[in-house]
C-alpha cells in the first residue's frame, strides 16, 4: 500500500540513480566504447562491485538509459502535441513529430544513444519490461485510440504506427547527424507530407 520508503531503500535509489546519471554523462560525453565500469562507479562515488548490485553490466545499463531518455523524448512531445488542443489528429501527429525532432536537434549527443532505439521496438521493449514503463504505456494506448478513432482498421492501426515511429527515428538520425541526404529542415517537409499521405491513405 502507500507506505513510505525505508531508510536503505532510499540509499538504494540514489546509488542507483548515482550510477545511471553517471553511466549516461560518461556516455554522452566519451562514448559507449571507451567508458569503462569502474569510470562509472568512482563518477558516482560506489565501489566497482556496487555496480553490479543494480545493473548486470554496461549494456544492462545502456538499455536502461535509452528506455527512460527515449521515454522522456516522446512523453514532452506527447504532452505538448494534446495542450495545443489540435482539431486534426493529422495536425496533431505532425506537431508531435516536429517537437520530437526540434528536442533531438537541440540534443545530439543525446540523439547519437538513442538513435537505434527511437523506434517501434522501445514500445515493444517498455510494454514487455519487468520494470514496466507506465509513460510509455500511456502513450501508446493514446496514439493507438486516436488512430482507431480516426477511422483505420484494428489490423492497421498497429502497423502505421509502427511505419510513423521507424520514419521519425531513422529520418531524425541520418538528417541531423549525418546531415545525410539533405540538413533536418530540408527534410521535415517531406517526412510531414509522407505522415499526412500515409494517414490519409489509411482513413
Amino acid at each position: 500500500m502507500g507506505s513510505k520508503m525505508s531508510k536503505s531503500d532510499v540509499n538504494k535509489k540514489q546509488k542507483e540513480m548515482a550510477i545511471f546519471n553517471s553511466g549516461y554523462e560518461l556516455f554522452v560525453n566519451k562514448g559507449f566504447n571507451e567508458t569503462a565500469i569502474s569510470e562509472i562507479s568512482k563518477k558516482a562515488g560506489v565501489a566497482k562491485g556496487t555496480f553490479y548490485l543494480y545493473f548486470k553490466d554496461k549494456n544492462d545499463l545502456l538499455d536502461k538509459i535509452i528506455l527512460k531518455k527515449s521515454a522522456s523524448v516522446i512523453k514532452k512531445a506527447n504532452e505538448k502535441a494534446i495542450k495545443e488542443e489540435l482539431s486534426d489528429f493529422t495536425e496533431e501527429v505532425i506537431f508531435f513529430t516536429n517537437e520530437i525532432i526540434d528536442y533531438l536537434e537541440e540534443n545530439k549527443l543525446l540523439l547519437k544513444i538513442i538513435h537505434k532505439n527511437l523506434s517501434w521496438g522501445l514500445f515493444r521493449k517498455a510494454l514487455t519490461n519487468k520494470e514496466h514503463n507506465k509513460e510509455i504505456e500511456e502513450i501508446y494506448n493514446y496514439l493507438i485510440t486516436k488512430l482507431e478513432e480516426y477511422g483505420l482498421g484494428t489490423e492497421d492501426v498497429e502497423k502505421t504506427l509502427f511505419i510513423i515511429i521507424e520514419l521519425i527515428g531513422s529520418v531524425c538520425y541520418s538528417s541531423i547527424i549525418l546531415k545525410e541526404p539533405s540538413p533536418i529542415e530540408e527534410m521535415k517537409p517531406i517526412l510531414f507530407k509522407m505522415i499526412k499521405k500515409l494517414l490519409m491513405k489509411q482513413s
